[in-house]
């Protein structure tokens, strides 16, 4: 009896340290989509295919390095044409993985800012107030920590993490996606068969 008690209760704690692991989930893709593009918007789907070079040349601009060859994206769009673009951005933030919302607007300046996941303990989330910091901001020398964006007391990484994420972001979206010239060596966006009410 006591054996079959301390299993259950092992595998009680092993369940709760799995879950504490995972992160908080504030919001599921779906859901942030929908805070991003209310009805009746219409979402689509893109994504874009860098090579080497183009990730290269991203990284240098955004000042962050740039892993991800595959980057999905989402364009909202209204009768009046695109009303803004959305990326998710997963990175670690100390040793856990945090998962952003960055929308961006028509004019390529950051709407907002969300916290999506977040797996470190809950005193290192970015808060709103610091997050207020992003909206209408574009990729600049005052997009970086104790220059235009204060560090966050306390969570110093999540601010930076957040800080290079926004860098990142932007760099893909002005090289690739807002106005890659004509004939350029732009990456490939495309279009994903599903267009999301």
């Amino acid at each position: 009896m006591r054996g079959a008690l301390r299993t259950a209760t092992l595998a009680a704690l092993l369940l709760i340290a799995a879950r504490e692991a995972e992160g908080k989930v504030y919001l599921t893709q779906a859901q942030a989509l929908e805070r991003a593009f209310p009805a009746p918007q219409q979402v689509e789907r893109r994504t874009l295919f860098l090579n080497d070079d183009q990730a290269r040349r991203a990284g240098d601009r955004a000042g962050a390095l740039i892993e991800a060859r595959v980057v999905p994206y989402y364009v909202g769009r209204s009768q009046g044409g695109v009303t803004g673009y959305a990326y998710f951005d997963t990175h670690l933030v100390r040793t856990l993985p945090e998962t952003i919302l960055i929308l961006l607007g028509p004019d390529a300046r950051i709407v907002r800012i969300e916290i999506v996941s977040f797996g470190e303990p809950e005193d290192y989330l970015p808060t709103d107030r610091w997050l207020a910091q992003f909206p209408g901001r574009h990729l600049d020398d005052e997009l970086s920590l104790k220059r235009g964006i204060r560090v966050l007391t306390g969570a110093t990484l999540s601010a930076r993490a957040v800080t290079e994420a926004a860098r990142r972001v932007l760099a893909l979206h002005e090289l690739f996606v807002a106005a890659p010239a004509p004939g350029s060596d732009g990456s490939r966006s495309a279009p994903d068969k599903k267009t999301l009410p």
